[in-house]
């Protein structure tokens, strides 16, 4: 049973039958008004009518809340009708219901078969239809056409409304779905006009332009074409992800177009999932390791990326075989306005609550490690 579920459509549901039992109770307080001089017991009838209306007036507000749609709800209002539909036994008398008068609940006692159908689609409907239309059966004490076919008709209510709720909740599931899908595709549209004008056309041109040179302009075309199959593989496979800046990203989605011939990623085999914006930060920063690579180190300098999934952190590990620096030079290249590092790499992560550690020493490579708690950012 969906309990305490609110799909959004349910709201109309639940004032529909609200009405209705608002109606079943208008109604059920004229027969008793008309019938009242043949009951046996005339004058307990005024408490059960109440109980009825309070109860009507409760479920109106219980039923309007959907974290106040649960099972013990529910079983009580099938349970506390039913006690109303025994009690036309001793107020009503056996013989007058056997003769063909209504019960106290006359057609009150169809509004939690409705709410069990809402609440629970077509078996929890089907349920409550059986329970309340054998409690009617046993109350009026006689098994004619009449009889039955209240109790047929209110199992084919509860059927249909169940299988109504069942169809729309299907429908604003795809709905909901094809919405997402649209925005995904309008924005992944987006990016590919806005990179294809700019990066991508200038990397395609640096590409066919540097097309069998010698030297650094042939590296120069490799490395672009590289990159611009990087580039298009990122918004063609991986723009749809970043539509929701309130969402998770797949770290691992966005560092994958980097890997090269020159650059090996090492990652775990599922998702490493951050909020949005920590994830595009930390593959920020991972980006700007590279180009440091990229500015200081040798061509064909091997870089090798390690991401690891821990159950508290996300550790990034970015390691090249390039030549290295002394242990003072960041605090050089800082003190003389160069902030590449300072601001790129470890600015970055200090604000998302990380911490940087850079490990260098001439001729031994340079390992920059990342590592950033889930909880930060």
């Amino acid at each position: 049973m969906r309990q305490g579920r609110d799909t959004g459509f349910q709201a109309p549901l639940w004032r529909a039958i609200a009405l209705y039992r608002i109606a079943a109770l208008t109604y059920a307080t004229i027969l008793v008004i008309r019938n009242f001089a043949h009951y046996e017991r005339p004058m307990l009838a005024w408490p059960v009518l109440a109980v009825m209306a309070g109860w009507t007036f409760y479920t109106t507000y219980a039923y309007a809340n959907p974290a106040r749609r649960l099972r013990p709800l529910l079983v009580a209002d099938l349970v506390l009708t039913a006690a109303v539909l025994a009690a036309s036994v001793p107020i009503v008398g056996r013989a007058a219901l056997e003769k063909g008068t209504p019960t106290l609940a006359v057609a009150w006692h169809v509004a939690p078969v409705l709410a069990w159908a809402v609440a629970g689609g077509r078996r929890g409907g089907i349920a409550a239809a059986l329970i309340m239309g054998a409690t009617d059966l046993i109350v009026r004490a006689h098994y004619d056409q009449a009889a039955f076919t209240g109790s047929v008709l209110m199992l084919l209510a509860a059927i249909a409304v169940g299988y109504l709720v069942r169809v729309v909740e299907v429908s604003q599931e795809r709905l909901q779905r094809a919405v997402e899908i649209e925005a995904a595709a309008r924005e992944r549209e987006r990016l590919a006009r806005d990179i294809h004008d700019s990066v991508l056309q200038v990397l395609a041109l640096v590409k066919r332009r540097g097309e069998g040179l010698d030297g650094e302009a042939g590296e120069l075309a490799r490395l672009a074409g590289e990159q611009e199959a990087a580039l298009r593989n990122l918004v063609a496979g991986h723009a749809a992800r970043a539509v929701d800046d309130g969402s998770e990203l797949d770290l691992r989605m966005l560092l994958g177009p980097y890997a090269s011939s020159v650059v090996t990623i090492s990652a775990p085999a599922g998702p490493v999932r951050l909020p949005a914006a920590t994830a595009r930060e930390l593959a920020a920063a991972v980006v700007a390791a590279l180009d440091n690579v990229d500015r200081h180190c040798p061509a064909g300098t091997k870089t090798y990326i390690l991401l690891e999934d821990d159950p508290d952190e996300v550790i990034v590990t970015v390691r090249d075989d390039g030549t290295g620096f002394a242990a003072d030079r960041l605090a050089e290249a800082e003190a003389q306005g160069r902030l590449g590092v300072a601001q790129s790499i470890r600015g970055r992560i200090a604000e998302l609550g990380g911490d940087t550690a850079i490990v260098s020493a001439p001729g031994e490579g340079t390992e920059v490690e990342i590592r950033l708690a889930k909880w930060s950012g």
